[in-house]
């Protein structure tokens, strides 16, 4: 009999990974198999580990190493998206589920995720080069402006603030958009997965807190070391900047755009700012019909899981 899957979700420093990989070990212990579906859409870069806070050190519990997928899956300076999304977690899905395990989905990439529970109706977008080259050099303001103005034409939810952070990605979802306004193509049909949805929620100041505590670890832990190694690898500071966050603010202190303090201060506003529009997302997906289960994340992980598991009965 398939599993019905499990979603875990929450804004970064939650605490959302463990919670995911506490409660496989839970069901393992009760003879019940479990693996761990990434809902993240930097994780997916490999060698870009600090930065993503891929924290693989979360799925080892009491020394049993839960599986997960969707890490680790293509190199860094590609531009992964959406519709790959769907396609990888569909066929990781499955195996999961043609090996009798217990799917869990656990990530914070609120469109991923939802465009995998609701099952988005999406087609590849090829690359528009004379689009790219006209919206070259336009500012940031101007590209949200004009992304908004074909969100309008479109009725589309697809982009958000948290995938135009940089003019790159917003000219991608410029060129999108336009795709889907001028090619009403026959559509690539993927089923709406059922789930059990767990969320992870924490008060603004706990959350401040932790993110605050961890981007100074993450520093310490080597994350400066981490990009310049990408760009020693070759990969364009531009590309790196793309990904946003850490890679964005990093990167320009990498390459002496700012001091490291200047980087910090900013780094760190603007993570808070993403954890923010990523619980506005995930409150607008119970306004668009999503049943959310919240747990607080203070509470000890025990009491966290069994939260969890009584919401699957």
């Amino acid at each position: 009999m398939q599993k019905q899957l499990i979603t875990i979700l929450g804004p970064t420093a939650s605490g959302k990974t463990s919670l995911a990989a506490a409660l496989a070990y839970r069901l393992h212990l009760e003879g019940q198999e479990a693996e761990i579906l990434s809902g993240d859409s930097r994780q997916v870069y490999r060698g870009m580990t600090i930065g993503t806070g891929k924290d693989l050190g979360d799925y080892v519990v009491e020394g049993y190493h839960v599986p997960y997928h969707l890490i680790d899956i293509c190199e860094p300076g590609t531009k992964y998206n959406l519709f790959q999304y769907q396609q990888d977690f569909h066929k990781a899905f499955s195996e999961v589920q043609g090996r009798g395990a217990q799917p869990i989905l656990c990530g914070g990439t609120g469109l991923y995720i939802e465009s995998v529970l609701k099952g988005y109706q999406l087609s590849p977008v090829p690359q528009n080069q004379p689009l790219r080259d006209e919206l070259e050099g336009r500012s940031l303001a101007e590209l949200t402006a004009m992304l908004q103005q074909l969100k309008q034409q479109t009725g589309s939810n697809m982009h958000n603030t948290t995938d135009v952070d940089t003019a790159q990605r917003a000219i991608r979802a410029i060129e999108i958009e336009t795709y889907n306004l001028e090619h009403p193509t026959e559509l690539r049909s993927l089923p709406a997965v059922p789930s059990i949805i767990i969320g992870v929620s924490i008060d603004r100041e706990a959350r401040r807190e932790k993110i605050t505590r961890r981007l100074r670890q993450r520093l310490e832990e080597g994350m400066v070391d981490e990009i310049r190694s990408l760009l020693a690898r070759g990969i364009p500071a531009e590309d790196l900047m793309y990904y946003g966050l850490e890679y964005k603010f990093i990167t320009e202190y990498a390459i002496g755009q700012t001091s490291y303090d200047e980087m910090f201060q900013r780094l760190e506003i603007a993570i808070h700012q993403f954890a923010k529009r990523q619980m506005t997302w995930f409150r607008g997906m119970e306004r668009r019909g999503f049943t959310i289960h919240w747990v607080d994340a203070l509470l000890p992980m025990e009491q966290k899981v069994e939260f969890v598991m009584k919401n699957l009965t």
